[in-house]
């Protein structure tokens, strides 16, 4: 198995704490309080009590019944995640799309060794999930998919040498006319590029919109949900202060109908 520049010990350890694995949050946790409007199958879905503490507590800073509804995931979607180890946004995306829907998790090789049997164990509590470990320069999308999920990983496709214009291009062909793309991630300083990717795991949200405009992608949303403006995007996202207060840039591109 190939090994690249995330599959550190210490650091993939770092980002699956990101991304919502790893052990109980302090429980002065702030609240989280669902927005106004919230459909019955999203709020059904946060507030699920088999839901793990640790996850729980994390919701107040990731906020996602807004992204959730953002995203537009309805029951009987077909969505697909990556980098779904840690299953934060799995087990909502499970929940809502419910028995006629189908949620496709798909992890880089190097996650093996800490997230696969999870996963696993995740699909077969799930039978409406599908977990697969895939290179993504050669990933075969499903197709007509609702909704794709790209949750504070797309800094790393750089990272792991993934030729993103390729990717962006079958997430755009697998897509339904009218479908969307969510994508959030942790800022770098404004202009840098990708040149912080692979020291900070931050990443220009300009080069983000760019990307996917390129593959043809409308660009329907940019939202600051997820600022904090104390974040002045010097430091590691996984420092033990900065963990789940990251400036973050929230975006939503739709595949156009016609």
């Amino acid at each position: 198995m190939r090994r690249i520049a995330c599959a550190a010990g210490a650091l993939f350890t770092a980002a699956v704490l990101g991304l919502g694995m790893g052990p109980a949050v302090a429980d002065d946790a702030p609240a989280y309080t669902l927005p106004a409007g919230t459909p019955a199958y999203v709020r059904a879905a946060i507030e699920d009590p088999a839901r793990p503490a640790e996850q729980k507590a994390r919701d107040a800073n990731r906020k996602p019944a807004e992204l959730l509804m953002m995203s537009g995931i309805r029951p009987g979607h077909t969505v697909v995640e990556f980098a779904s180890f840690g299953q934060y946004f799995t087990t909502f995306l499970s929940d809502i799309v419910g028995p006629s829907g189908m949620v496709y998790m798909y992890d880089l090789p190097y996650t093996e060794k800490r997230s696969g049997h999870a996963s696993r164990a995740f699909v077969a509590a799930h039978p409406n999930s599908h977990y697969q470990l895939v290179d993504y320069n050669t990933l075969q999308l499903p197709q007509k998919v609702d909704e794709v999920f790209i949750v504070l990983y797309y800094h790393d496709l750089f990272i792991n040498k993934i030729d993103t214009a390729n990717l962006d291009a079958r997430i755009f062909t697998a897509l339904k006319p009218g479908g969307t793309l969510l994508i959030v991630d942790h800022n770098a300083v404004a202009g840098s590029g990708t040149t912080d990717t692979a020291k900070l795991h931050r990443i220009d949200p300009a080069v983000i919109r760019k990307e996917l405009k390129a593959a043809g992608f409308t660009l329907v949303k940019e939202s600051d949900l997820l600022a904090h403006p104390d974040d002045d995007h010097s430091q590691m996202v996984f420092s033990p202060a900065l963990r789940g207060l990251t400036d973050q840039t929230v975006f939503v591109f739709r595949k156009p109908k016609g």
